[in-house]
């Protein structure tokens, strides 16, 4: 190509694009530029975002198309193509102090008012992703200051919700489950595979979410919508360009990020690119000493030494990288029909294991080595969106995927050369088929689900000193390993004048597990296979009343089920030193039964209060419990004698809690808020649940003034005590204060930080913050590596 045709086509296209006619929407009352403001017609099938002046192409909108806008911080408005033009394309959008009614969510796989949905559900959308600026998408998640995260090592993050955590809460990615059936009882980190920064919003659905999304949804959804690839909204192509650099001090973070769009009016194209390193994390300094690393071990010259750590709130061997690639292709011939191509890929470095580095054995560091192997998950799905308005539907959807994940364990005791290998392949694929239908006042919702999973498990031991391998132990049965999901649901929602909502919902779903072990000599099991079947019945019934423009109250009753997965029934692992996990050929589902009551209400025009209360009563709960193999109580496992433990259905637990949260805003740039989190839970024996969060919370001071936004807040954490740990969390010292007893317990902790924002023009937004300003040295509940220190952070986005 010459050298002067790219500038020349460039300035062509740059030329046909200042002929568009665009609109400008702005603030009433100081007249700034309001950016990211959901500009779209009726159909929401012309759909974009204002820039960062604030414009947007309508184009495509003909003369008699109502322009619907929308935004979190701004009433909401709905005007004629020609009302816009008789105002010379200005749209002025009025500063809104609360509504209860928010943008669209997707507790239904279909989109409604939020004001109509009983569930408790917290939102993240793109203009706070941007703002918080979170590492990972588990960071994300805490940002939310209603879902805590747990970390076993820095790359990880694992969400607990009301008191459950990883196999009982689901993870969705734009409309595909991302549970499969080797989501473990433990902690699991799955969500980082997640990029953070081409989410475009993020829903979290609170209590049991079996009615819409079936096994595993107990203790909420966790759903991720990424960014959509943008038609153009004129007769000319739409070309966007986004490029991030973030670094951050307490890792030595360095994350690149580039996302274009290429949009015509029936086809665009999204792709996105992120890159990230973390170096050993460092911890404060105030607080806490036995938290320090104070030696660590490293081989020299094939031998373990064990080295003096010269700054022990290093964190060493907590390092890792992470890349993420996603592309999509969108299709939309009409109106009335969008098909959306998409594949995701991401893929770490190995991620060494922390919590298991730092552990002791007879005054020594117990592991030579631990990590994971590289996370690798891909996923490659179709969506399409077809709104016909036939007779027995007005909107169908359907969305096929197929799921890659890759993992794997790596361990070796201190001095031993040989190195333990397990290896899991997943392969999983889902379709959904989702249907609704409008009768006046009603609204039906149905569809069916089908999901297998396909699992390959295998080991090795090497021997590094020889460099020779030979078979070893896998992690589940090295045989034939599915599972198989198939369900159909129907809900209905009434809304009565606007001011009474009633939803309700009944889900069917059957499930099978079959597992085959083909050699038997490493544990020498009573069977040689397993084989689970189940059926579920489950419904939901779901109440909200709107008495006024200010006031909203929901009740909702809903039940929840979890079949047993191959994790569950069929893995061997030592789960903390001396106790080794076994297969358990008999588990049953169980059975979440929950209530909701929830009060939302505006005062004065300036403050809003929450408050939801829940409790839950788990039956058949799947715990892990003390067990016998062919009648022995302790077997040797990794070469150390070890209690038999198992998951077993043991009778009932019951979870309960509230939220509260207090907003205020005193004048028109300031707003406060203030939020907290109280959740118990325990089985029937009285024993506490592990997943059961201790008190939390945050406190903000917000002030935002035309292009600069600043966030003073306050994060804190109450203490468990030794009482109140699980027995589980109990044999995990190493990770844990020491109380005046001499027996480990979580500690109290608060930080305070810091995170501003000042928008360059349109170019641009700089990002700048302090996470842990006093230095705080801490570790969340349940943590393996002890949380950042003071941490610096700064970004540049650059919008082309």
């Amino acid at each position: 190509m010459p050298r002067y045709l790219l500038p020349a086509i460039l300035f062509l296209l740059s030329v046909q694009y200042s002929f568009a006619q665009k609109l400008t929407v702005i603030d009433a009352h100081d007249s700034r530029p309001v950016k990211d403001v959901a500009v779209y017609n009726d159909s929401k099938t012309k759909f974009g975002y204002t820039d960062l002046a604030g414009e947007f192409s309508i184009d495509a909108f003909g003369g008699k198309d109502y322009l619907n806008f929308q935004h979190p911080s701004y009433e909401p408005l709905r005007l004629t193509r020609k009302q816009v033009e008789d105002h010379d394309f200005v749209v002025l959008l009025l500063y809104k102090t609360f509504k209860i009614d928010e943008f669209v969510v997707s507790a239904s796989r279909w989109e409604e008012n939020k004001d109509e949905v009983p569930n408790k559900i917290t939102q993240l959308r793109k203009p706070q992703i941007n703002f918080v600026n979170p590492q990972t998408a588990a960071d994300l998640l805490a940002s939310s200051d209603e879902v805590y995260v747990q970390k076993s090592q820095l790359g990880g993050g694992s969400p607990m919700i009301r008191g459950f955590a990883t196999n009982r809460v689901l993870l969705v990615v734009d409309g595909v489950r991302m549970n499969n059936a080797i989501f473990r009882e433990g902690n699991i980190q799955n969500v980082i595979s997640l990029d953070p920064n081409i989410i475009e919003s993020t829903e979290v659905i609170f209590g049991p979410g079996s009615i819409v999304y079936g096994s595993d949804a107990l203790g909420g959804v966790m759903n991720f919508n990424t960014q959509k690839a943008l038609l153009s909204t004129s007769e000319k192509i739409n070309v966007k360009v986004e490029v991030l650099g973030r670094t951050s001090t307490a890792n030595k973070e360095k994350t690149g990020h580039v996302n274009f769009n290429v949009g015509g009016n029936k086809i665009a194209f999204l792709s996105s690119v992120t890159f990230s390193t973390f170096d050993d994390l460092k911890m404060g300094n105030i607080h806490h000493p036995g938290y320090v690393r104070p030696e660590y071990v490293r081989q020299v010259s094939g031998r373990d030494s064990i080295f003096i750590n010269p700054d022990p709130n290093i964190q060493v061997q907590s390092g890792y990288a992470q890349y993420n690639f996603t592309e999509k292709l969108r299709f939309q011939p009409t109106d009335k029909l969008n098909v959306v191509f998409a594949n995701h890929i991401s893929r770490s470095s190995d991620v060494p294991r922390y919590d298991r580095l730092i552990e002791y054995s007879g005054g020594k560091l117990k592991y030579g080595d631990w990590y994971y192997g590289p996370q690798k998950w891909m996923m490659n799905n179709v969506n399409m969106d077809w709104k016909p308005g036939y007779r027995f539907f007005d909107g169908m959807k359907l969305v096929l995927a197929r799921q890659d994940f890759g993992e794997s364990r790596h361990n070796r005791k201190l001095d031993n050369p040989v190195i333990k290998e397990q290896y899991e392949k997943v392969v999983a694929w889902s379709a959904n088929l989702d249907f609704e239908k409008e009768l006046g006042n009603k609204l039906i919702y149905y569809g069916i689900e089908a999901v297998h999973n396909k699992i390959k498990s295998e080991a090795e031991e090497w021997d590094t000193m020889l460099e020779l391998s030979s078979p070893g132990a896998p992690r589940y049965p090295d045989g034939k390993n599915n599972y198989l999901s198939m369900a159909a649901y129907s809900g209905l929602k009434l809304n009565f004048s606007g001011k009474f909502i009633v939803n309700t919902g009944l889900r069917y779903n059957y499930t099978s597990l079959h597992s085959t072990i083909e050699d038997n000599s490493y544990y020498n099991f009573p069977f040689t296979s397993i084989d689970i079947s189940n059926g579920a019945l489950t419904g939901s019934l779901g109440l909200v009343l709107l008495p006024d423009n200010n006031t909203r109250i929901n009740l909702n009753l809903g039940s929840g089920f979890r079949a047993p997965n191959l994790d569950d029934a069929g893995k061997v692992f030592d789960s903390e030193p001396g106790n080794v996990v076994v297969p358990n050929p008999d588990l049953k589902p169980e059975y979440a039964y929950n209530a909701d009551f929830g009060v939302a209400r505006d005062l004065w025009d300036v403050l809003q209060l929450e408050l939801t209360g829940f409790v839950t009563l788990l039956n058949n709960a799947m715990v892990r419990r003390e067990f016998s193999f062919d009648g022995l109580d302790s077997i040797m496992y990794g070469g150390e004698m070890s209690k038999v433990l198992a998951i077993v259905n043991s009778g009932r637990a019951l979870v309960y809690g509230t939220h509260a949260s207090i907003e205020l805003i005193p004048c028109r740039y300031l707003r406060l808020k203030s939020n907290i989190n109280y959740t118990r839970g325990q089985d029937q024996d009285g024993i506490p649940l592990r997943h059961v969060s201790p008190l939390y919370g945050s406190g903000h001071i917000i002030y935002e003034r035309k292009k600069f936004k600043s966030d003073l807040y306050l994060v804190y954490n109450g203490e468990l005590s030794y009482d109140e740990l699980a027995p589980s969390e109990q044999a995990k010292s190493i990770i844990y204060a020491t109380d005046g007893n001499g027996n480990p317990y979580s500690p109290s902790w608060f930080t305070l930080n810091l995170k501003t924002s000042y928008q360059l023009g349109t170019f641009g937004i700089l990002n700048a913050g302090v996470e842990n300003l006093l230095n705080h040295r801490y570790r969340p509940y349940s943590s393996g590596i002890v949380a950042p220190g003071r941490n610096f952070i700064l970004s540049l986005r650059v919008y082309i």
